[in-house]
């Protein structure tokens, strides 16, 4: 039964409004009874600066604690309300136009964000939620959540027949209403003259009409954003209104086929008939996906408009398999939006009667079949499919650029609305239709827009302007950009957060006394000699190491770790933020904290010469690195020095330097030597990646240099303890929380994985990949060698990488034992520790061994496996992001040191298309393809050419150049930069010489 009564703050006796009767049969057969009380008050306030009566409730107001109101005492008038007003949004203005209430400007402030909608935005879409909540919580933005379905008053019951969607209308108009009323009797008490306006903001006509019969102002997003200053920009930002594609609809032919319902989705992927997976675009060629399945070895191809059917790259989607009749070869050419694609109308879609395939996109898939049928594995048919429903739309905010062909000439100049094309930074993403009435402003610039929907009738997805970065390839817009592709936390931290942080700021210090409460459980560990080794200019420390000789002839070795959770509690607005933001992101010229800098680089740093809070690992171990024990505490320490991998190096190399401090890390050097044979016997995989280093101009931070980054004996003597203090941890946590370790684990990558590397190897060197096992693996990458070429060895090492799966962190109870095991490490269990600074995973690591170590309890949200998977969900995608981020920014800056200038490099060729080729740079960490049509000279044709996909190689039969090129192939290529059409970007541009 629903009961809902008054509450004794605001009467003495408790009166029922109504009551329901809600039945539940139990397992056991007996029907339950459940009763809920709702308790309607008259003590919440209106948050409204001018209302006395509000006031005074406040210090035993609905929160429980006094809290600032919210709602602005003095507003500017406008010519719709002279004397001001207040913005109540219903459900559908919030989400068809968040990025309008978030644009920055002081647009939108004094919105009162109605408890009703607030849930119903919640049930509809929760990233949009947590943006709203995220406006809540802008103390500049004054964003005021009303729980009006718990104040008497605003209180609506639903009536018999009545939709939801009718209540909740209901409630808004009341909560309206009475707001109206409550303000002018604040305004009469205080006998002032003016009384703000309560303004309902909603496209829902009968609502509209509804509203404007009960005397409520209100009025339709566009007619409201309208009267406002900067009326263009600001209309650029509502989402394409539905009605209007509707009638569309009604005229245009519909393009593609309908999407299955979701009854009979759900009914296909249960019986096997249809499978669910996510939809992945090809890089390479922009009318080809895959879709992994689980219950298949190798990915489903989904190739052409129609059998992707909406799909945009990430969707979750479920597909359908083709007769076999139907089946493709996977692609080997490459096939770029911007080549097939141009001079179309995005203003008139009817202007392209090819329909769903243009005529230019059928003769290229046409040409790739003839191409690729062939006798080899590389050019056979293989199982195909086409896409019958999304489950999950992964549509985000995207950056890209206006295509100045889209523009009509006469309205570049115009402030008329029209409909122009945005190419998306990553190609794999359509052409997005954008409706603005400041096309000739944006071009030349980045342009954040998002995307609306995408129905039957149109060939692109239809999207809204949500604001401009800055001119294309300036540093500024550029940067953002990529923080942007990437989902990068970027904005400063708020004040709710820095309010966390120690109130002694960079004064703070580790107590002297020992017999102060912050040193209770902590051992005293000040006089070993400790020392930290980084990276040049490191200022958040999080490691450092200490080694000394036991008088038993083995050694003390430990490894110290910032003590972050010292400093960041579990639940509160830095802890929230930290696991929001996941991972420290590290682009060329700047770092995107996961934490405030004055912990990130002072209170938690491993700073020399000053005493911090740590959390050891230490460990007795015998000659051979074998351990013969280890403990873990808390502890402070006092760093004896912060060296560069260089200056370490440099100082265990010099003979001449006999101190204790160097010695001992000559005894962690040889130490570490022993632990990687251990860990290369074991099965370990030494993989590679290209890492190159963008030297700045030191005043501008102007790239001038790249070079190749140089790994020297200390970069592995921190891994292997590293890694050593990472398993160690892992082991101590799951046995203390089975259920619920933080761990990291790197599945065994499926043999299909490695088929075409290995088969690559096979034909063109003679040389035999064994995936059997981890062991098998590395042993036969030691093989993969030429005598003539060292970097050989290290491409074959940089193309296994690929095949393999990622890393992830996940909570123990979720996997079996077995599963736990990290295949590149050969570890059977692992997880992060070593890096709380920089990472939120090591942050809860440190929390579970702290509880494990009876140091302290532990926090509840770490002992619930549902919050645990949560968590990991999150930072895998933000540890992901940041990884790509990184190499977006060393990639835009490679681009800048190289501008204008033409160099010659070695090169290697890494991978065959029937149309070019793509070839790997060692000395600047980059590739770039080279197409035939770009060899043929300005303005000439495409040279013929044979293209063998059994044996890897591409013959160029042109009549300028006649050239065999073989993959793995050294070649010599010119380097120049060019700004890329399709992408806006500079990149490099290699040319065959």
């Amino acid at each position: 039964m629903t009961s809902l009564k008054r509450s004794h703050a605001s009467t003495t006796s408790s009166t029922t409004l109504s009551s329901k009767t809600y039945l539940r049969t139990l397992k056991s057969g007996k029907v339950q009874k459940i009763v809920r009380e709702l308790y309607l008050r008259q003590d919440i306030p209106c948050s409204s600066r001018l209302c006395s009566a509000c006031l005074d409730l406040a210090p035993a107001g609905f929160h429980r604690k006094s809290e600032p109101f919210v709602l602005s005492a003095t507003l500017a008038g406008t010519k719709q309300y002279p004397e001001g007003h207040y913005l109540v949004p219903d459900t559908n203005a919030f989400l068809s136009a968040m990025d309008l209430f978030e644009s920055e400007g002081g647009v939108f402030q004094d919105v009162i964000v109605l408890q009703t909608v607030l849930e119903e935005v919640k049930n509809r879409s929760l990233p949009l939620y947590n943006r709203l909540i995220a406006l809540t919580k802008n103390e500049g933005k004054r964003f005021y959540v009303f729980f009006n379905d718990f104040r008497l008053e605003t209180y609506v019951q639903r009536e018999a027949g009545e939709t939801i969607n009718d209540r909740n209308d209901r409630a808004v108009r009341k909560g309206c209403a009475w707001y109206a009323e409550h303000l002018q009797q604040a305004v009469r008490a205080r006998q002032s003259a003016r009384c703000p306006a309560i303004v309902m903001l909603s496209d829902d006509k009968d609502c509209l009409r509804k509203a404007k019969n009960e005397g409520i102002a209100c009025a339709n997003l566009h007619d409201y954003v309208s009267g406002l200053p900067d009326a263009d920009r600001l209309l650029d930002m509502v989402a394409s209104a539905r009605e209007q594609r509707v009638t569309k609809e009604s005229k245009a032919e519909l393009l593609y086929p309908d999407y299955l319902s979701v009854s009979a989705m759900l009914t296909g992927v249960k019986n096997g008939t249809l499978h669910q997976g996510i939809f992945n675009v090809s890089p390479y060629n922009y009318l080809e996906g895959t879709v992994n399945v689980p219950s298949f070895d190798r990915a489903l191809i989904i190739q052409g408009r129609e059998n992707s059917n909406r799909a945009v790259s990430g969707d979750v989607v479920v597909i359908e398999i083709l007769p076999k009749d139907q089946w493709k070869a996977p692609s080997s050419k490459v096939i770029e939006e911007g080549d097939v694609g141009k001079n179309e109308n995005a203003e008139n879609e009817d202007d392209a009667p090819e329909g769903i395939v243009s005529e230019q996109e059928r003769r290229a898939l046409q040409e790739e079949v003839r191409k690729t049928h062939g006798r080899s594995t590389e050019g056979q048919p293989q199982p195909t499919a086409k896409v019958v429903g999304i489950i999950k739309r992964n549509w985000r905010q995207y950056v890209g650029h206006i295509d100045k062909d889209s523009v009509r000439s006469r309205a570049k100049e115009s402030r008329a609305q029209q409909t122009v094309f945005l190419i998306p930074m990553d190609k794999r993403v359509p052409k997005i239709r954008v409706r603005t009435r400041q096309a000739g402003d944006l071009l030349g610039k980045r342009v954040l827009v998002s995307i609306d929907s995408w129905d039957r009738e149109s060939r692109y997805p239809v999207g809204h302007f949500i604001r401009s970065l800055g001119e294309l390839e300036t540093k500024g817009a550029e940067t953002e950009a990529l923080l942007l592709e990437w989902d990068v936390q970027y904005r400063p931290f708020p004040k709710t957060v820095l309010d966390c942080l120690p109130a002694e700021g960079h004064d703070w210090k580790v107590p002297a006394s020992p017999d102060d409460p912050g040193w209770q459980g902590r051992r005293d560990l000040r006089d070993l000699l400790v020392c930290s080794i980084d990276p040049p200019g490191c200022v958040d420390i999080d490691d450092a190491l200490h080694a000394k000789q036991l008088p038993n002839g083995n050694f003390e070795v430990g490894v110290h770790i910032a003590d972050v959770s010292h400093f960041v509690k579990p639940n509160n607005a830095m802890d929230k933020e930290a696991s929001l933001r996941g991972t420290t992101v590290y682009l060329v010229d700047k770092r995107i904290d996961m934490l405030p800098m004055l912990l990130g680089t002072d209170l938690c740093s491993l700073k020399p010469y000053v005493e911090r809070y740590a959390f050891s690992v230490i460990w007795e171990v015998d000659a051979n690195a074998d351990i013969v024990s280890s403990s873990f505490t808390k502890s402070v320490i006092r760093s004896r020095e912060a060296f560069s991998y260089e200056a370490a190096q440099l100082r265990i190399d010099d003979k001449s330097q006999q101190d204790d401090l160097t010695n001992g890390m000559r005894q962690l050097m040889m130490l570490s030597k022993k632990l990687r044979a251990k860990r290369m016997a074991a099965g370990a995989l030494n993989l590679a990646s290209p890492e190159v280093r963008v030297e700045a101009e030191s005043e501008t931070s102007d790239p001038v240099d790249v070079k190749t980054k140089a790994l020297l004996d200390t970069n592995q003597l921190v891994e292997e303890f590293m890694l050593l203090a990472n398993i160690s941890v892992a082991g101590k946590i799951y046995d203390a929380f089975p259920q619920t370790a933080l761990l990291r684990r790197h599945a065994a990558p499926p043999k299909t994985n490695f088929e075409e590397l290995s088969n690559q190897l096979k034909v063109k060197r003679g040389l035999e990949l064994r995936t059997d096992s981890s062991k098998a693996l590395a042993d036969s990458l030691d093989t993969c060698a030429d005598p003539n070429e060292p970097f050989f060895n290290t491409l074959i090492r940089i193309l296994a990488t690929r095949c393999m799966m990622s890393a992830e962190y996940f909570c123990s109870g979720t996997q079996a034992y077995p599963e736990f095991r990290h295949y590149g490490l050969a570890s059977e269990i692992y997880t992060h520790f070593t890096s709380p600074i920089r990472r939120y995973a090591d942050l809860e690591a440190h929390r579970q061994l702290a509880a494990a170590i009876d140091y302290e309890p532990l926090d509840a949200s770490l002992q619930s496996r549902s919050k645990l998977e949560a968590v990991c969900k999150n930072i895998n995608v933000r540890h992901r992001n940041a990884q790509m981020a990184g190499r977006a920014s060393v990639e835009y800056y490679v681009g800048q040191a190289l501008k204008g200038r033409v160099l010659e490099e070695d090169g290697f060729i890494m991978r065959i298309f029937s149309n070019g080729f793509v070839a790997f740079v060692p000395r600047f960490g980059i590739e770039g393809l080279i197409r035939l049509r770009e060899m043929g000279g300005e303005g000439e044709r495409e040279p013929d050419s044979l293209f063998d996909a059994e044996n890897y190689f591409l013959e160029i039969k042109g009549e300028k150049i006649k050239r065999k090129v073989e993959l793995f192939q050294k070649v010599k290529v010119r380097i120049s930069d060019e700004a890329e059409e399709s992408t806006g970007k500079r990149k490099i541009k290699l040319q065959l010489v």
